[in-house]
């Protein structure tokens, strides 16, 4: 029975080992081409997308294309910066409601032009801006070694003091310093006494030094700006000494400093907090006092061009001072800028004036310059 089976089961291990390779054979034919051609175009993708491979020459990437065109088309249609715009000037009359000065104004250094102002020859105490005349006959009359004794007057003068001590000697540059700087009443009246002998005399020499420089509606009674009988001022005439003032280069080199430290080691700080506080300050003198009120006067410089502004009987000032510089110089860059408009428009005007002219009249030996015929042969 045994060997009667056998045959039988021959041929179905045949079949089945047959069976098994058509399967791999298939499977071969089906699989094997696929993730070939699945590496192959893995591969050229890496190669496509890479940036480690050199392209071929003359040859860009679409994504390089379309970056470069996008960056021509950017930069075709990009706007233009607008052209600088001119700074926009508040009226005089709407200045002039923001400002507690009962008198103020604004002068173009250079040419003496008056940019703002109201009340501007109102007359009234200056309080220690009177003191840049002080400062400014101490520094041409004495020399900076020489001595200046402190008498009991000096030396008993009301704050703003440096509290010199009576019957002792100070360096003149010490006390002049003190005067501009710390505007110390004591050394005003020691410089005074070392000057003219006697702060009365001092203060004519004070007029007659302002009316000198073309302050005409100033009269000082004291070295220190202290409230007296008949001394007065105006912001005019403050404007106008201060910048004749600093014309001198001693004088604008001493108002311009913040601090200074004397020769027997006392620092001297400057009062004008405006040298700190406002864009251009280069120097100037403040003043109060009960009847006087607040008084200033300053020079600023910006962009080549020179301010002085002065105000008198102000509560809020540096509020003001600021106001006014502003204001300032945005009136002077519009006056520059409408000049400028005003004389183009001359030139094109004589341009279109002479186009019209005939040839003949061009040519013409015979003119008229100015009532008189010019002849060629003249």
């Amino acid at each position: 029975m045994l060997k009667t089976m056998l045959p039988a089961r021959i041929p179905f291990r045949n079949s089945s080992r047959c069976f098994g390779l058509l399967v791999g054979l298939v499977f071969f034919l089906v699989c094997i081409p696929g993730s070939a051609h699945a590496k192959t175009g893995s591969s050229s993708l890496i190669i496509t997308s890479s940036h480690k491979f050199t392209p071929k020459k003359g040859a860009v990437s679409r994504k390089a294309a379309k970056k470069e065109t996008s960056c021509i088309t950017r930069s075709a249609n990009m706007k233009r910066k607008p052209a600088k715009q001119r700074r926009k000037v508040v009226s005089a009359s709407r200045l002039r409601k923001k400002l507690s000065s009962r008198s103020a104004i604004i002068m173009d250094s250079k040419t003496g032009r008056v940019l703002y102002s109201h009340d501007p020859d109102r007359t009234a105490q200056p309080a220690s801006t009177i003191k840049v005349l002080t400062g400014l006959i101490a520094i041409r009359s004495l020399r900076d070694a020489e001595t200046v004794k402190t008498s009991r007057r000096a030396a008993g003068m009301p704050r703003s003091k440096i509290y010199i001590r009576e019957g002792q000697s100070y360096r003149a540059d010490d006390m002049i310093n003190a005067v501009l700087l710390a505007s110390a009443n004591d050394a005003s009246v020691a410089l005074a006494e070392k000057v003219a002998g006697s702060e009365k005399s001092f203060a004519k020499l004070m007029t007659h030094k302002a009316r000198s420089l073309g302050a005409t509606n100033t009269v000082c009674k004291t070295a220190t700006g202290l409230t007296a009988k008949g001394q007065k001022s105006t912001v005019r005439d403050l404007a106008t000494v201060f910048d004749k003032a600093m014309q001198d280069e001693e004088f604008a080199r001493r108002i311009g400093r913040a601090k200074v430290k004397t020769s027997y080691g006392k620092l001297l700080r400057n009062h004008n907090k405006a040298l700190w506080r406002v864009n251009g300050a280069v120097g100037g003198k403040t003043g109060y006092t009960r009847a006087a009120r607040q008084t200033y006067v300053g020079k600023f410089s910006r962009d080549n061009t020179d301010l002085v502004v002065a105000i008198m009987g102000c509560e809020t000032m540096w509020d003001d001072i600021s106001r006014l510089v502003e204001y300032g110089f945005a009136k002077k860059e519009q006056l520059a800028l409408l000049e400028n408009e005003t004389v183009a428009a001359k030139e094109k005007g004589q341009q279109v004036a002479l186009a019209t002219l005939s040839p003949a009249f061009k040519n013409n030996p015979l003119q008229v310059l100015t009532g008189t015929k010019k002849h060629p042969k003249l």
